[in-house]
C-alpha cells in the first residue's frame, strides 16, 4: 500500500501542473460555457503531445505502460484548471474494455489510436437513473446494437464507445464505432463535458466481454474522476485561503474571523481525506479490495469538491458570484463530476455492499 508518491510520480505531478497552468486560459474556458460540446482544443493538443493519452495503455499497443496512479496525477492537474478536455477517463474505459475483451482485431485497431490521442472513446453504461443497469434496455442482437444511451460523457466527440447492452444470454460489453451515429447533444451543467445521447439503430458492434466486467471499469473511471475532483477542490482551497488573507473587513483580514478561519480549516481536512483515498484507490489497482477503495475515493472527493465550490463562493462574498471571478467554472465542474460514473448514492450502496456482503 502506498500513500505517498515516489520520485518518478512526483516528477510527473510537477510537470503536469506546470503544463496545464501554462496551457489554460480562464477567459477561454468562460467562452466555452456558451458552446455545448466545445472544448479547449489547444489544451487537448497539448495533452496528446505530452503523451498523457498513452499513460494507461501497454507498451505492446503503443502506450507507455504506466498505471492508474500516473493517469490520476494528470487528471488531478486537469481538474485544478478546470480544463475543458473530458476525454482521458473515457479513453481509459474503452482501453480497459479492449484489454479484458477477446477481440484481438478491435484491440489492435483501437488501442494505438487511443494511445496517440487520434481517437476519443466513450463509456456508455448508464440508463435512466442507474449507472450500471442490471438489465440494460439497449439490446445487442446478431452483431448490432439498438436503443439509446442517454447523456454519455464525451459522447458528442467520441469515435467509438464501449456499451453495456443486453444480449440473449445476459448483459455484455460491446464496442461500436460512432461514425454517422445520431447523437444529439445534452445541455448539461458543464457543456465542456460533451454529453450526448447515443442513439443506436441496428448499429454494428463487436462483443468484447461479459457484463460483469462493467463494474471494475466503472470503478476505474470513478477513481480518475475522483482525482479530477481532488484537483479542483485543492485549487479552490488555495483560492479561498489567499482571498481570506488579503481581503480586509473592519480593519483586518477576513481570515482572522472564526467563521472564515474554521471554514477554510474544515475544507483543508476534506481535501486531505480525499487525497489519501485517491492515492490509496489508485495504488489498489488490480487488488481484491479495489472496488471498496474506489468507492471511498469517489465519495470523499465528491464531498470535498462540492464543499469547496460552495464555500469558496461564500468566502468571496458577492464578488464570488461574478462572471469575471470565474468561480462558477469550478461550481459547474463539481456538479458535473459528482454524477459522472455514478453519483454518491450509487457508490454508497457499493461501499455498504462491499463492507457487509449484503446488497444495499
Amino acid at each position: 500500500m502506498a500513500l505517498l508518491y515516489d520520485d518518478g510520480q512526483r516528477a510527473i505531478q510537477r510537470e503536469a501542473v506546470r503544463v496545464v497552468e501554462a496551457a489554460t486560459d480562464k477567459q477561454l474556458l468562460l467562452g466555452l460555457i456558451d458552446g455545448p460540446g466545445a472544448i479547449d482544443e489547444a489544451l487537448w493538443r497539448t495533452v496528446r503531445d505530452q503523451g498523457w493519452t498513452a499513460l494507461g495503455i501497454p507498451e505492446a499497443h503503443g502506450g507507455i505502460g504506466l498505471g492508474l496512479t500516473e493517469l490520476g496525477i494528470v487528471c488531478q492537474a486537469l481538474g485544478a484548471a478546470p480544463a475543458g478536455v473530458p476525454f482521458l477517463a473515457g479513453n481509459h474505459g474503452v482501453a480497459q474494455a479492449l484489454l479484458v475483451g477477446d477481440d484481438a482485431t478491435a484491440r489492435d485497431k483501437w488501442l494505438p489510436l487511443l494511445a496517440r490521442g487520434e481517437a476519443v472513446g466513450a463509456v456508455a453504461f448508464a440508463e435512466a437513473w442507474s449507472p450500471l443497469p442490471a438489465r440494460p434496455e439497449t439490446a445487442y442482437r446478431d452483431g448490432r446494437l439498438s436503443g439509446v444511451k442517454p447523456g454519455v460523457p464525451s459522447g458528442s466527440r467520441a469515435d467509438c464507445a464501449v456499451v453495456l447492452a443486453q444480449a440473449e444470454d445476459g448483459p455484455i460489453l460491446a464496442l461500436a464505432e460512432l461514425a454517422g451515429l445520431s447523437r444529439p447533444p445534452v445541455a448539461g451543467y458543464d457543456p465542456a463535458r460533451c454529453n450526448a445521447d447515443l442513439v443506436f439503430a441496428e448499429t454494428p458492434a463487436v462483443p468484447l466481454a461479459g457484463g460483469e466486467a462493467a463494474r471494475a471499469i466503472l470503478a476505474r473511471l470513478a477513481v480518475l474522476s475522483a482525482h479530477e475532483q481532488l484537483g479542483g477542490a485543492e485549487a479552490l482551497l488555495g483560492i479561498a485561503r489567499d482571498y481570506a488573507l488579503t481581503r480586509k473587513a473592519f480593519g483586518q483580514p477576513i481570515g482572522a474571523f472564526q467563521s472564515v478561519k474554521h471554514r477554510v480549516a474544515e475544507l483543508y481536512g476534506l481535501v486531505e481525506i480525499a487525497r489519501a483515498n485517491c492515492i490509496r484507490a489508485a495504488s489498489a489497482e488490480g487488488a481484491a479490495d479495489f472496488l471498496r477503495h474506489a468507492a471511498a475515493a469517489k465519495l470523499s472527493a465528491t464531498e470535498a469538491y462540492d464543499t469547496a465550490a460552495r464555500d469558496c463562493v461564500q468566502i468571496h462574498g458577492a464578488i464570488g458570484t461574478t462572471w469575471e471571478q470565474g468561480l462558477h467554472l469550478h461550481m459547474r465542474h463539481a456538479r458535473s463530476l459528482a454524477v459522472e460514473h455514478g453519483n454518491s448514492l450509487f457508490w454508497e450502496d457499493v461501499l455498504v455492499e462491499d463492507l457487509t456482503g449484503v446488497a444495499a
